[in-house]
């Protein structure tokens, strides 16, 4: 029986970043969905309930942290990694404490996000055929 490939939401508003990390998670074996703002980015969370989603902290229309306030009232709500330049110690404690499993500041390696996104989905309960 061979694994559901996993779906990955990315909430990027930098082209180039996104447009990276979407062709480095597409050749690792996910499925990845792209959104440029929280609201689409909230959007493809409902419509295709993935496995995890990364997010940017700071983007126009909708930022991530209203995306991480929407996913904690969600009952199956995927687990999440944040996204972000910001060096603020404030911005990580609001984070952890809207539940993002990892914190990746920018600049990171694509190594270092692969191995996020792997943990991240690993130790997320498996709610598929449920």
């Amino acid at each position: 029986m061979t694994e559901k490939q996993k779906t990955v939401v990315v909430i990027e508003d930098d082209r180039d970043i996104s447009a990276t990390i979407q062709s480095v998670l597409t050749a690792a074996g996910y499925r990845v969905l792209a959104a440029s703002n929280g609201q689409d980015g909230r959007r493809l969370i409902q419509t295709q309930k993935p496995d995890l989603v990364l997010t940017d902290m700071m983007m126009p229309r909708m930022g991530g942290f209203p995306v991480l306030e929407f996913l904690a009232d969600l009952p199956d709500a995927p687990p999440v990694i944040m996204m972000t330049a910001n060096e603020g110690s404030r911005h990580k404690a609001y984070a952890e404490m809207l539940g993002v499993v990892d914190y990746l500041r920018k600049p990171f390696a694509m190594e270092v996000m692969l191995e996020s996104v792997a943990r991240a989905i690993a130790a997320a309960p498996d709610t598929a055929g449920e």
